[in-house]
């Protein structure tokens, strides 16, 4: 019968191993302080110097989720933000779209409309699946790590894209094309 690692009762010992009936691992590792494994992500950043500043926000998108089953509750919602709020309403993405792996719409707004659009949307989200990012220099990281969600979160594809700030294009802008017909509730 081969030799066994004690307490390994279903792997064999290495080569060589020979049983002395003391733990292979010795009877200090309790001292040892928790070392950092090496990095995972290649390329990442190291840890800034300083927060960035707020200002770095130049807009926001919201990105609604659905699919063939919650399409209506999508509508609705749609149908909803429009009639409240100035915002720049994009079209139906019928198919995964960019970064975004599954149908949804998209609105985007001024960060000065945060705090009346996050806290509506969170009451009257109707149970989808909502994404919200800033716009600012850094794309990847606005989709990747700045992102809020609302119900769930879901994967977003953006990882291949650019890392770090884009400097051969300015933040995305926002033009709002919808001028809302009805008051927010308050």
């Amino acid at each position: 019968m081969a030799a066994q690692v004690p307490g390994k009762a279903d792997q064999p010992a290495p080569e060589g191993y020979q049983d002395s009936g003391r733990s292979p691992w010795g009877y200090d590792t309790w001292r040892e302080a928790t070392p950092a494994p090496p990095n995972v992500r290649p390329g990442e950043q190291s840890l800034p110097a300083k927060p960035r500043a707020y200002t770095d926000v130049k807009s926001y998108h919201a990105h609604v989720y659905f699919d063939e089953d919650n399409h209506a509750k999508a509508a609705l919602l749609r149908q909803w933000v429009i009639e409240r709020f100035e915002v720049e309403l994009g079209d139906w993405n019928l198919e995964p779209r960019g970064p975004h792996v599954t149908p949804s719409f998209y609105f985007g707004f001024m960060p000065e409309q945060l705090a009346q659009i996050y806290p509506w949307l969170q009451l009257n989200s109707l149970g989808l699946t909502i994404l919200i990012h800033p716009n600012t220099d850094d794309p990847r990281s606005d989709h990747l790590y700045y992102a809020g969600w609302i119900n769930r979160s879901q994967p977003v594809n953006a990882y291949n894209w650019a890392k770090g700030k884009v400097v051969e294009r300015q933040v995305e802008k926002i033009y709002p094309n919808i001028k809302p017909s009805k008051r927010l509730e308050t």
